[in-house]
């Protein structure tokens, strides 16, 4: 049982992942900290409030409700979430697709029935291999293996 368990912890995903999560606490802390420091009284400076509203609250028949609290974490998210989507995920993508090779279509690969014989013919065939029948190519194969329409 032990032998399993360590395994686990020991699989390289796992470890990965740990890190992940320790990069993204320290991400979220600097985030919120930059958000606490500039963003939120910039806000509140533009809503004409003191310049923190992070300890704006109301109360309703002695309960208080903190929405500050709220404003500023709901801030710090969607700062946090531009900036891993603008400066990791679109530059990534731009990687991705740069590196990434179109793959070659097998004009063979997609096949279909033919109508006499119900034997399996390429979709781009005009002619069947088995029965000699003349049949109609399939559209979309010719145009995906880019090939003219034969009419």
């Amino acid at each position: 049982m032990l032998n399993g368990f360590k395994d686990f912890i020991l699989r390289g995903n796992i470890i990965s992942m740990a890190i992940g999560l320790a990069v993204g606490a320290a991400f979220t802390a600097v985030v919120t900290g930059f958000s606490t420091a500039f963003i939120t009284p910039l806000i509140g400076l533009a809503t004409g409030s003191v310049g923190d509203f992070s300890t704006a609250q109301f109360t309703v028949e002695g309960a208080i409700f903190p929405y500050g609290k709220f404003l500023a974490a709901a801030i710090a998210f969607i700062i946090t979430a531009g900036v891993l989507y603008f400066c990791v995920v679109v530059p990534m993508t731009k990687v991705q697709n740069r590196f990434t090779k179109e793959e070659e279509v097998d004009i063979k690969a997609a096949l279909r029935d033919c109508p006499r014989c119900f034997s399996p013919i390429p979709a781009v065939a005009s002619r069947c291999a088995h029965c000699t029948s003349e049949v109609e190519p399939d559209p979309e194969a010719l145009a995906l293996a880019k090939l003219p329409v034969q009419r």
